[in-house]
């Protein structure tokens, strides 16, 4: 057997988005390219809590574009969090399934069932180095998620506009949290089935 590939570092941070419309032009202004819009689905599996018991995360995270092409599918492994220099980090390994809802069904069988479900609607933006990711859920505010190497990041965060001080190296959780204690709402990030 091969060895295994080894694990990327995921740096991101995250800001809650007031005026995303302003967001966009300022990301098309600084030359970003949008790679993608429409829906974003991930389902969070475990196996009787063992994966959250040692903060790793399995998750299958189903593209369905906007546009009515094929929807894909990438399924990922993250290992526990921490913050570094500012960044939240994981390790992270991921791969293109062409079939997402065969990827769940065999993940199913193997004994993983969904324990978190997460719905949005999506618009991925790319700059040198860096995804930005704005993001609206069912009942929460809009966030935006900027992702890659640290210079990139900050390249990425001057590009959006908004204020280097909204953005935080904090999980949804976090966010989720915020609102309610804000709103008095309660936030809702999975459609009602």
């Amino acid at each position: 057997m091969s060895k295994l590939p080894a694990a990327a570092d995921e740096l991101e941070v995250k800001a809650r988005v007031a005026d995303p419309a302003a967001v966009r032009r300022a990301l098309t202004q600084a030359g970003a390219t949008l790679e993608f819009s429409g829906a974003m689905l991930d389902r969070r599996l475990d196996r009787g809590g063992r994966l959250k018991a040692r903060d790793e995360v399995l998750r299958l995270r189903v593209y369905r574009p906007a546009d009515g092409s094929p929807a894909y599918g990438v399924l990922g492994w993250k290992g526990p969090h921490s913050a570094r220099r500012g960044y939240r980090h994981r390790a992270e390994l991921e791969a293109r399934v062409a079939d997402p809802d065969a990827t769940l069904a065999i993940l199913e069988h193997a004994g993983f069932r969904v324990s978190l479900e997460i719905d949005r609607t999506v618009e991925i933006y790319r700059l040198p180095g860096v995804v930005l990711r704005l993001e609206w859920y069912p009942a929460m505010d809009v966030l935006l998620e900027v992702e890659g190497g640290p210079r990139a990041i900050e390249r990425g965060i001057v590009a959006t506009g908004l204020p280097r001080a909204d953005f935080l190296p904090e999980s949804l959780k976090h966010f989720t949290a915020e609102y309610e204690a804000r709103t008095g709402k309660s936030a809702r990030v999975a459609r009602r089935r």
